[in-house]
């Protein structure tokens, strides 16, 4: 587990505790109200029953991550708030002007489009109403507006983050697919344009060297010394597609289609200018040249071929005109001229292909001097701006602030002894320590040197305590809740928690030397404390949304990197042995060519064989068709489950002895397993266990994170498809809860006998 993964983990894991808390003390400062107005035990036992039934909602209901919140079982748990938050306010009066805060809240979570912003509202101004009468100040009755919608606010924001986390998370699979699979496109595309066009040449130059052994020696000679020539600039750009790393010579690739093209019998014109371009620009018409000659030698009978190169200094274009015009055009051809228009388009150019009347084909390029900047390749996973999540953690934060920020002042006016020039002192106190929590503690990405930390706490300080201490009266300072939650974000873990229960308990100590009642003391807090770890969590809870976001971009390199690895090692064992076969066989067609010319041709002939054979691979790389290897897909198991934070365990018999079609079938079954597991469960364990006898082997892949109904029928086609391949071998596959609460998949194949 990386650093990063830890910390979101952990934050995670507080998340719900603070969510327990919050919710708690404000379910707590209401029953305190019940008690202070009159503690008869009807009044106790029916304000707990609401209490815990609101709470058992909001917290069992509503802030689950994997609830259906669109449900009818939502819809009736609102209904059954809306009564819980109501209907005892006759009873309880003012004691109850707290919980409006979760029905407004819930009403965010369940309700959809802009209709619950209406009813947000209408739950705030309704709170209002039951307060509303002969002889109250409209102050309290803004002021009960404003707690409602702030309250509503932090239910909303504590219960709606860790879903989104839980979204963000569940995307990182689907990620990672996305990013392999634009990456074997990459591979694809090079492939095609690069070694395509040199295993082309060489099947061509070794088919007329064969002709001519015995009869030009001579031209033969040369022939093969070209074909040594391709053949080693083959194995380079091996090296270049695995290593990401390729710039074309468009003067290497003009006198390699002169020679191609000679070869072929096509009587070839090109006039180049000396036009000065970038390696980008060189680079795009030099693979668009190789693509045209490919497709010349493949697609045409032409006799004739003209290319053109040239340039103003603002834009240069390449015409490839032959007389051989192919049946199909830039619409219906396979990959190799729209990879062409990609490569072209992604440098500010354009590409036109078309035949003409009079039985000509045309390749047209134009492409800038200066190509337009190059995008990193990762820019087409990340979203333009910011994360949704991050932008709406982002203004939840600052509308709590500010909304507590507001509130302070407004509750310290409700004592007619305090002086316009305190409330003036509170509403300053108030307006720094919101300034000061969303300029510097709470600033998202931003490393923060202890000193300014250490500064805003002081300065935190100074706007929650002098104000207290110069009126003394301990509503003056603003939200004191503020600097507790700012001490355990700013200070070292440990110190920083001490920190805060030091705030926290300081504001009762403060609250007792001004000789405040003990309901009053309570207040003070427990309203700290809901302060502080209001703060903390969505701060956190922010943080911890970038950093998922940032994970599962880390991922999908992670998961890109490993398929650049495994296409690396495809192309070393297919493609390297062939290149090198056919460049230590034309180097002994060479010295045989004037000795022996029948063992000369011999040579050509199995080199020909493998050149052709180099291509199927070329194509089978390309498409991800190779037989799967069990120990690959079993350490890239264990890798993508590790990036994953999933506890992996693998017991594996030793299945070097089981037949080939076998462990094929085995690692396909492992790699759907896995990717099932990524996609479509929770899971923070998995064992991946490989059992063979004398007559049968099975394969268990069992996790605990069990994925719902829904989930498994979305599974349908991968488990029928692994199901077909299992039958196939005469074996069978079962997937499915076991009676421990997890969920396994099971191949079992039988194992013919010697």
């Amino acid at each position: 587990m990386t650093l990063r993964q830890e910390r979101s983990s952990v934050s995670r894991r507080l998340a719900y505790v603070v969510i327990s808390v919050v919710f708690a003390n404000y379910l707590g400062n209401a029953f305190i109200y019940v008690l202070q107005a009159g503690a008869t035990p009807v009044r106790i036992v029916g304000s707990l029953a609401c209490l815990l039934a609101i709470g058992y909602l909001q917290l069992g209901v509503f802030s689950r991550p994997d609830a259906n919140l669109r449900s009818t079982k939502a819809y009736l748990a609102l209904g059954a708030m809306a009564l819980l938050v109501f209907a005892p306010v006759p009873f309880f009066a003012y004691a109850w002007g707290g919980m409006p805060g979760f029905l407004a809240g819930s009403c965010l979570l369940v309700l959809p489009g802009r209709v619950r912003w209406f009813v947000f509202v209408g739950v705030a101004l309704a709170n209002a109403a039951t307060k509303a009468g002969p002889g109250v100040q409209f102050g309290l009755l803004a002021y009960a507006v404003a707690a409602s919608l702030v309250a509503g606010l932090v239910v909303y924001g504590l219960s709606r983050l860790p879903s989104l986390v839980k979204q963000l998370e569940t995307a990182r699979s689907d990620l990672a697919d996305l990013a392999v699979s634009q990456e074997r496109l990459r591979f694809a595309r090079d492939l095609h344009d690069l070694l395509g066009f040199s295993l082309s040449a060489i099947t061509l130059k070794v088919e007329l060297a064969r002709k001519l052994i015995g009869e030009r020696t001579d031209h033969a000679l040369r022939e093969l010394a070209e074909i040594l020539g391709i053949a080693r600039e083959a194995l380079t750009d091996v090296r270049a597609v695995a290593s990401s790393y390729r710039e074309l010579s468009l003067a290497d690739e003009i006198e390699s289609a002169r020679s191609v093209l000679t070869a072929a019998g096509v009587t070839a014109t090109i006039d180049v200018d000396g036009t000065e371009l970038s390696p980008r620009s060189r680079t795009a018409l030099a693979t668009v040249l190789r693509e045209g000659v490919t497709n010349l030698l493949r697609h045409s009978e032409a006799s004739r071929c003209s290319i053109t190169i040239s340039g103003d200094g603002r834009m240069a274009s390449i015409d490839i005109v032959n007389d051989g015009a192919p049946a199909e055009t830039l619409t219906d051809r396979g990959s190799g001229l729209a990879n062409l228009a990609t490569r072209t388009g992604a440098v500010g150019g354009s590409l036109l292909a078309q035949s003409s009347a009079d039985g000509t084909y045309r390749l047209h390029a134009e492409v800038p001097a200066e190509p337009v900047p190059a995008e990193p390749a990762s820019d087409s996973r990340r979203p333009a701006g910011p994360p949704i999540a991050t932008r709406f953690a982002q203004v939840l934060l600052t509308a709590v602030v500010v909304g507590y920020a507001f509130m302070a002042p407004m509750l310290a006016s409700y004592n007619p002894a305090v002086s316009a020039a305190a409330l003036a002192t509170a509403a300053v106190s108030s307006a720094v320590i919101a300034t000061l929590v969303l300029t510097i503690v709470s600033r998202p990405r931003v490393r923060m040197h202890p000193a300014l930390g250490y500064a805003a706490l002081a300065g935190l300080a100074a706007a929650v305590y002098v104000p207290q201490f110069v009126f003394h009266n301990p509503y003056l300072g603003g939200v004191p809740g503020f600097l507790a939650g700012s001490a355990a974000l700013i200070l070292p873990r440990w110190f920083g928690w001490a920190g805060f229960v030091a705030v926290v308990a300081g504001q009762g100590v403060i609250q007792g030397m001004f000789h405040y009642p003990a309901v009053d003391i309570a207040y003070g807090v427990m309203a700290a404390m809901n302060h502080g770890l209001v703060l903390y969590a969505l701060t956190r809870l922010r943080s911890m949304v970038t950093e998922l976001h940032e994970a599962r971009e880390e991922l999908a390199t992670a998961a890109v990197t490993q398929e650049r690895l495994r296409f690396a090692r495809d192309l070393h064992d297919l493609l390297g042995y062939s290149l090198s076969a056919i460049t230590l066989k034309s180097e002994l067609t060479h010295r045989l060519a004037v000795v022996d010319p029948d063992r000369a041709r011999q040579e050509l002939t199995e080199v020909l064989e493998i050149s052709r054979q180099a291509l199927a691979d070329v194509r089978s790389v390309a498409l991800s068709y190779r037989e799967l290897s069990f120990d690959e897909e079993t350490q890239s198991a264990q890798a993508l489950l590790s990036a994953a934070d999933i506890k992996v365990t693998v017991r594996i018999d030793a299945c070097d002895q089981l037949p080939k079609e076998v462990t094929v079938t085995l690692a396909t079954v492992l790699r759907e397993g896995v990717t099932n597991l990524l996609r479509h469960s929770k899971a923070e364990h998995c064992e991946i266990v490989l059992a063979s006898s004398r007559d049968l082997v099975t394969m268990d892949i069992v996790n605990d994170g069990i994925p719902t109904v829904e989930q498994r029928s979305r599974d349908g086609s991968g488990i029928g498809n692994l199901t077909t391949r299992v039958r196939a071998l005469g074996g069978d596959l079962q997937a499915g809860l076991t009676s421990e609460h997890t969920y396994r998949l099971r191949a079992e194949i039988p194992l013919p006998l010697n």
